[in-house]
């Protein structure tokens, strides 16, 4: 049916006028029909077919063969050339260099189909439409058909160490669907990518049955700790070490920590700038409210003594005024990235220095506006002192705990013994915190953080291949979004496309144009056009998430006509 309905859409598609450069016979390979060993020949001659590549306009002519000895299994099979599927797809006048040219601008060079379309039509006829086509409609279903092609591989790996997954989402937008990627960590290779529509145990269950299915052994899991995965998990693969990210863990741990800094970040920003605002502001300008200026009324160069290249003293003690002004500027703006970077705890020690280098300064020659941010600074910091030095408690607490877990010399430990030092430095710590009750509440948090990802921090260390963290699954989502975004210049759209072809968009290709080009020519047909329907029943779920109201009333009207059919046959 889908072979069909594919022969159907590429047989309605608009000729163009093309002339071939050269004629090529792809003849089956075959002398001997793989059944029974008879001979074989010729079944037919097909009719030309026109192939635009990067090298030219070809025409193929396919001969297939078939066994001729009676009663052989193989005897109605035709054999088809492999030089001939190697060309280009089957249905499709474009080759697959023209595939791979366009998927590797799409996603290595980030290119906009418009951009890819002036690139190709200095070779090949194509239009901007063609492009778009070719790179969701084939390109992305040949990636992911040849992903498939190391299943081998894959077996190979888990009878020899046994596998290692790495689970993690992609946020969903809107309540729609979460996209979700299982690679397998020593090969990189993608075992399931798709979108789940809950988070529940079931879900989860049903996500990952079929690669269980596989029958191979799983060795370790990694993943966060997303609370209907870790009982699926243990369904699905119940001897496997279900190991969890040791960075979400210290993010969890340092939660109240971050927030407290981030309090403390916004408060002392208010303070010095009702201290020093006014100060702070000030900045050289060319006239009131405008500051640098180019284009071809541009802002004057700043004038220096006749023969003198160098500024005067009240000029460089300008400078200096300024800035220290624009570092004060600059440090009330910083972002914190728990739960190392805290930024209220970087901002007090780069006030701490900036105010420190301002009693320097005035103790070398008394300058009145340095001595009133020094002041300013002096007074914010005092009031914030005591909070700082609890959040710097807390905050090196959790460097010593991310130590502990992963050492400079990282030696070899296994995971009892990363276990039992973490339990000793929680111990030292609880004595730590009984000083402050601020102290203990950070402390409550960490150890009842460490009791929850106890049963998953430690395999790491026991499973050979198995990172600490998945962070590399998340920077691939970045990655994609960074290049989505890229590719089409919107948010929103770069939301919709992950919606409608992130799972393809998703799986890695070949590091050349070349090795793409291999790739995707090597796909068996029959998969190729599976998956092909694949994508489209996907997008068929977004046929209505159009603004166009030409098109959504038409849609509308063609629901209403199915509707009005389906009654009007009950009714007979």
């Amino acid at each position: 049916m889908a072979n069909s309905l594919c022969e159907k859409e590429e047989a309605m598609k608009t000729q163009r006028e093309l002339y071939s450069e050269t004629t090529q016979m792809c003849t089956c390979e075959l002398d001997n029909c793989p059944s029974c060993k008879g001979r074989m020949r010729i079944a037919y001659v097909s009719g030309p077919k026109l192939v635009q590549t990067m090298g030219g306009t070809i025409t193929i002519v396919h001969l297939p063969k078939h066994c001729v000895q009676p009663g052989c299994t193989g005897q109605w099979v035709k054999c088809r050339s492999a030089c001939w599927q190697q060309i280009a797809p089957r249905f499709c006048t474009y080759g697959y260099d023209v595939i791979a040219q366009i998927g590797w601008l799409r996603q290595s060079g980030k290119e906009q189909f418009a951009a890819i379309r002036a690139t190709l039509a200095q070779q090949i006829q194509i239009s901007e439409t063609q492009v778009r086509s070719l790179y969701h409609e084939r390109y992305l279903p040949l990636l992911a058909c040849h992903e498939r092609r190391f299943e081998d591989q894959l077996r190979e790996i888990a009878l020899r160490n046994g596998l290692i997954l790495s689970l993690d989402g992609l946020a969903p937008e809107g309540g729609e669907a979460q996209l979700w990627v299982v690679r397998e960590l020593t090969s990189g290779l993608t075992l399931r990518s798709g979108w789940l529509a809950k988070q529940d145990e079931t879900t989860f269950v049903n996500f990952l049955q079929p690669i269980a299915a596989l029958q191979l052994p799983v060795a370790g899991i990694l993943s966060d700790k997303q609370r209907g995965l870790v009982p699926a998990v243990s369904v699905v693969f119940p001897q496997a070490k279900h190991g969890f990210c040791q960075i979400h863990y210290l993010g969890n741990a340092a939660e109240p920590v971050a927030e407290a800094d981030e309090a403390m970040k916004v408060a002392m920003r208010q303070a010095v700038r009702a201290e020093l605002g006014d100060l702070i502001r000030q900045e050289k300008v060319e006239s009131s409210g405008v500051l640098t200026v180019t284009g071809l009324v541009p802002s004057p160069l700043p004038e220096t003594a006749t023969g003198d290249p160098l500024p005067n003293r009240e000029q460089a003690s300008e400078m200096i005024r300024q800035d220290l002004r624009r570092r004060i500027r600059y440090l009330l703006t910083l972002k914190g990235r728990p739960p190392f970077r805290l930024a209220g705890i970087e901002m007090f020690e780069r006030l701490q220095e900036v105010k420190d280098c301002l009693e320097r300064l005035t103790a070398q020659h008394s300058d009145p506006l340095l001595t009133q941010l020094q002041l300013g600074l002096h007074h914010t910091l005092q009031a914030f002192q005591p909070d700082y030095v609890i959040l710097h408690q807390a905050a090196h607490w959790l460097e010593k705990i991310s130590t502990l877990l992963d050492p400079q010399d990282k030696p070899t430990r296994s995971g009892e013994q990363v276990q039992h030092a973490l339990a000793e430095y929680l111990n030292q710590i609880q004595v730590e915190s009984q000083t402050d009750p601020q102290l203990e509440n950070f402390f409550h948090t960490i150890q009842k953080t460490t009791h929850s990802y106890e049963p998953g921090l430690f395999h790491c260390y026991d499973v050979p291949g198995m990172p600490r963290t998945n962070n590399n699954r998340e920077s691939e989502f970045r990655d994609l979004n960074r290049r989505l975004l890229s590719t089409t210049g919107q948010k929103g759209l770069t939301k919709r496309l992950l919606q409608r072809e992130g799972a393809w968009e998703v799986i890695p290709r070949p590091d050349s144009v070349k090795e793409i080009e291999k790739a995707l020519s090597h796909v068996a047909p029959d998969d190729f056009q599976k998956e092909r329907q694949r994508v489209r029943e996907h997008r068929q779920r977004f046929r209505l998430h159009i603004r166009s109201p030409k098109q959504s009333q038409t849609q509308l009207k063609h629901l209403e006509q199915r509707w009005a059919a389906i009654y009007s046959s009950n009714s007979s």
